[in-house]
């Protein structure tokens, strides 16, 4: 049995997030669908973050076992034939047998874009959060600097969230224009359910003026979702990559499909 593990870019408009569902058409779904069409194997895949409906990734990794001969650099081609256009496989490697993506994982990268631009062109709509008046970029800034550090988010974690222990660490977050685009990139080594996006929300409030930049700190203290912005459209977020660094503590012997606490992070 061998480990392969993938680096997967994917458009998330056409999906329900990342997640295998039975009765919705998902990006894991349709990746399974496609090794099974390639090598006649139904395997288990997890993926190292667990994207909601209509968010998109440059660099989501993911890995699965195999019996294939396949070389490891091999798949990314064969799949990409399998694959619909709007998910490529843009790495293949054979891991370690003990590689787990999310455990693994040093920290990962979102990015949150923002346009208020009064008409969206067709080749941006479904990459970008349309706002329909002017935000205070360095207010957003100021906000921004509140966020990183160890901190119980559970103000930025949507309801339904299966997950009871609500610290994660944060060690980056910043607002910066690109062109007309206002981006929210945000690092940490893992995230609750629609934390970005709910911090995107947040954000957006400061820029509006509806919040100061101060509050950011009592919002996190509150550990009130009611505290925090409303939770920004998915289509404006986007997980940049995943950087892999020290392994965390995880059992060598566990099985590929293990569920742990961590596979909520779908920020």
């Amino acid at each position: 049995m061998r480990r392969i593990a993938l680096t997967i870019a994917y458009d998330g408009t056409a999906y329900s997030g990342w997640q295998a569902q039975d009765n919705a058409v998902t990006v894991e779904g349709t990746l399974r669908s496609a090794i099974r069409k390639l090598c006649g194997e139904d395997v288990q895949t997890i993926g190292a973050s667990r994207t909601d409906a209509g968010v998109h990734a440059l660099g989501n990794v993911a890995a699965f076992d195999t019996e294939s001969p396949i070389p490891g650099e091999r798949w990314k081609y064969a799949l990409n034939s399998f694959l619909p256009q709007d998910i490529r496989i843009m790495e293949s490697w054979e891991a370690p047998a003990a590689f787990h993506p999310r455990f693994d994982a040093h920290s990962k990268r979102y990015e949150y874009r923002i346009t208020t631009d009064a008409v969206v062109s067709p080749l941006r709509c479904r990459y970008v959060c349309s706002v329909r008046e002017t935000l205070d970029v360095a207010t957003m800034q100021e906000g921004a600097k509140h966020f990183p550090g160890t901190h119980d988010y559970s103000a930025f974690c949507s309801a339904g969230a299966q997950v009871e222990n609500k610290v994660r660490t944060v060690t980056r977050c910043e607002v910066y224009r690109d062109g007309s685009e206002i981006v929210i990139g945000v690092e940490g080594e893992g995230f609750l359910y629609n934390m970005v996006r709910i911090l995107a929300g947040t954000l957006i409030e400061i820029g509006r003026g509806a919040k100061t930049p101060e509050s950011m700190e009592a919002i996190i203290a509150s550990k009130d979702r009611t505290q925090a912005g409303p939770t920004a459209p998915p289509e404006g977020l986007v997980l940049v990559g995943i950087r892999y660094g020290e392994r965390k503590t995880v059992p060598e012997t566990e099985n590929i499909g293990t569920s742990t606490e961590k596979v909520n992070d779908n920020a």
